[in-house]
């Protein structure tokens, strides 16, 4: 067995803001209605992207979707793009990509107890299912999460499952425990993710810095399974430290999306922060501007 341990700093979230924020989530869907399959808040603006496809609002079995828009236009030819003549050897020959097919059924919806969600994606041949079951809502208490993806065509090799769960309490209680006290016994964040070739485990725990930040180290076990362990050990030996490189870019490239979260979230409270919600949830997202591409150098003269 391998183990990877990386400790970061990130910028700390307050525990008020984000379960008040929780709780107008859950009272803003809660007061909504279904009219037409639009899917409409209680000051009468439909939620952007999200429709009812079967059964009844907010009923277990309910079935959601997104708002069937038109398809996007092919990305043009580099060639194309900067005004010259189509060549058949700089036109890549791939296929048509097909749209993927998703849809979200909700499996519970008791908001001061628990809400769970299952959603179904297939997308280039791969089946995804992931379910998502938030416990008290209102005021999280934990979140669980679950992935199994197969590819119907593909053997055993493009089968793979996770389960992780945030103990959201616990996490908080971690937070809370005095500079001299030791760390909390239990991570208050586990997953764990299975193949054929082999089982890992992501443990995430957190400790506040006394600063306003917190102190987060994540550690990364993986294992072969069954008769493949010699060979997973082997091939970890000769890998280790490009896998140990990878794990810890993915942590802080992790902590870059958090801070940059964080800095996206709106400072407001009470009715404010619901209004600010609840126009989130009706306004399409802005788009993302692309970079200009680099324009050729000139050419120099002879």
């Amino acid at each position: 067995m391998a183990r990877f341990e990386h400790t970061v700093t990130v910028a700390a979230l307050d525990r008020g803001w984000f379960e008040e924020t929780a709780g107008h989530v859950v009272d803003l869907f809660e007061a909504s209605r279904e009219r037409d399959g639009a899917i409409l808040l209680p000051d009468g603006r439909p939620v952007h992207g999200l429709r009812l496809l079967k059964g009844r609002h907010l009923q277990p079995g309910a079935e959601y979707g997104e708002t069937p828009g038109e398809k996007e236009p092919a990305a043009e030819p580099a060639a194309l793009r900067k005004g010259g003549a189509p060549d058949s050897a700089a036109l890549p020959e791939t296929a048509p990509r097909e749209p993927a097919v998703e849809s979200a059924v909700l499996r519970e919806w008791r908001p001061s107890r628990v809400i769970a969600v299952e959603s179904h994606a297939v997308d280039e041949g791969m089946s995804m299912r992931v379910g998502v079951r938030l416990r008290e809502p209102r005021a999280p208490k934990s979140l669980e999460f679950s992935l199994d993806g197969h590819n119907p065509e593909g053997g055993s090799l493009y089968r793979f499952s996770g389960r992780a769960k945030a103990d959201l309490h616990a996490w908080w209680a971690a937070l809370d425990l005095p500079p001299a006290a030791p760390p909390a016994a239990r991570a208050p964040v586990v997953g764990t993710a299975v193949h054929r070739l082999g089982k890992a485990r992501l443990t995430v725990t957190p400790r506040a810095t006394g600063d306003g930040s917190w102190r987060v180290t994540v550690v990364l076990s993986v294992r072969g399974r069954w008769l493949l362990r010699p060979v997973a050990a082997v091939g970890l030996l000769f890998a280790r430290k490009p896998v140990e490189r990878g794990f810890r870019e993915a942590v802080d490239s992790s902590v870059a999306e958090w801070a940059g979260m964080l800095a996206e979230l709106p400072r407001l409270r009470g009715e404010a922060l619901r209004a600010e919600i609840a126009d989130a949830l009706t306004e399409p997202p802005k788009p993302v501007a692309e970079e200009p591409e680099p324009s050729e150098p000139a050419p120099k003269p002879l």
